[in-house]
């Protein structure tokens, strides 16, 4: 019988591997969402420095080219290996307009373009984009680009893409397969993960991998044939890759979590572990907010007790943290493992790693 704690402990473990190099950590996950708000770092630094030894900020950034890493759209945008980015291609086959045409053209002729180069040849006008604000036309024929597949982020300027003609010989690999890998991947990534979950995460393939029939499907097919197993616990049906659970208790050790880690992104599964529901309030008016602007779930052992929002004041890593009931955990043992995670993000800031570059300090905060 699978109990709730049996699946806490095997996401635990199934997510938070042992520490490795960057990336042989990329390749396991197989992607790692991106976020920039730097709060006090981006989502997806936040999400390798648990699983990379000795991780330092924006080291992501600086391997990008030598990992030949991409970035594209899963289930959410951010980073993936080209074994990844191979499954969500050919996408959306079709004639360019004049426009992307020109762009690609121009994009090919540069070793790395930077969008304002294709402002000097093409101007600025601006066009309403899918949020109802405003992008410079190049900006929007440049994603599309990007989307099809005719053009890839080659690194980044100061936060800024820049592009390349992509110039990958596409593996022949047919629809089904695609996308029974995909689900597969998608399943490994969120495990143990509730089973509408993970058909709302599939679902999402409509556009970022349109042309792959079956979706509606794909999961029960995948269940049948045993490459996923499931238990009903509480109510709710979990699936995960098959194999065997991992039952063993995590670590005496306290982490602070990405609002997009895969441990906390699937907001159904988490309120279900953990009896309390965790919202990202960086785009909630302050008055509203009840965690703080980037508030990152606090994992002790294998139970989410709270939340910390860290922020750099002068020199000084402030840490303000929240718990679930009102008071941190009365165990001996939590505040010594409060403070190495402390450090350990202070390290982790440090890009230098100079642990004296940014000292800290830590305050209560209100409870939820």
């Amino acid at each position: 019988m699978v109990t709730l704690l049996d699946l806490k402990h095997h996401a635990i473990a199934s997510s938070l591997f042992p520490t490795t190099t960057l990336g042989r950590a990329v390749s396991k996950l197989g992607f790692v969402q991106a976020d920039p708000i730097r709060s006090p770092a981006r989502a997806q630094d936040l999400i390798l420095r648990h699983r990379v030894t000795d991780y330092r900020v924006d080291d992501l950034d600086r391997s990008y080219r030598s990992l030949k890493l991409e970035e594209d759209i899963l289930y959410a945008y951010g980073f993936m290996p080209t074994g990844t980015w191979r499954l969500l291609h050919p996408r959306e086959q079709r004639e360019l307009t004049l426009a992307e045409q020109r762009v690609l053209d121009i994009v090919s002729r540069r070793k790395r373009l930077h969008p304002r180069e294709l402002e000097a040849s093409l101007g600025r006008d601006r066009e309403t984009n899918a949020w109802g604000g405003y992008s410079k036309s190049t900006t929007r024929i440049l994603e599309k680009l990007h989307y099809l597949g005719l053009i890839r982020i080659a690194g980044r300027d100061k936060g800024v893409k820049l592009y390349e003609r992509a110039a990958f010989k596409q593996e022949a690999i047919n629809p089904e397969e695609r996308l029974r890998r995909l689900a597969l991947l998608i399943t490994t990534i969120l495990a143990p993960v509730p089973q509408g979950s993970l058909r709302a995460a599939v679902q999402r393939l409509r556009y970022t991998a349109p042309d792959l029939p079956g979706r509606k499907n794909v999961v029960a097919d995948l269940l049948k044939s045993g490459e996923l197993e499931s238990a009903e616990v509480e109510g709710v049906r979990y699936l995960w890759p098959a194999g065997r659970i991992v039952r063993a208790a995590p670590e005496d050790v306290v982490r602070f979590l990405a609002p997009f880690d895969p441990l906390v992104w699937d907001r159904r599964r988490f309120e279900h572990f953990w009896g309390w529901a965790y919202r990202f309030e960086a785009y909630t008016p302050p008055a509203k907010r009840k965690l703080g602007y980037y508030a990152m779930p606090l994992l002790w052992k294998a139970e989410v007790i709270g939340w910390v929002n860290a922020s750099r004041r002068a020199h000084q890593l402030v840490i303000d943290a929240g718990f679930v009931k009102g008071k941190q955990s009365s165990e001996k043992s939590f505040q010594r493992a409060f403070e190495a995670e402390s450090q350990r993000l202070r390290r982790f800031l440090s890009s230098t790693g100079d642990d004296h570059e940014l000292s800290s300090r830590s305050d209560a905060m209100k409870p939820l």
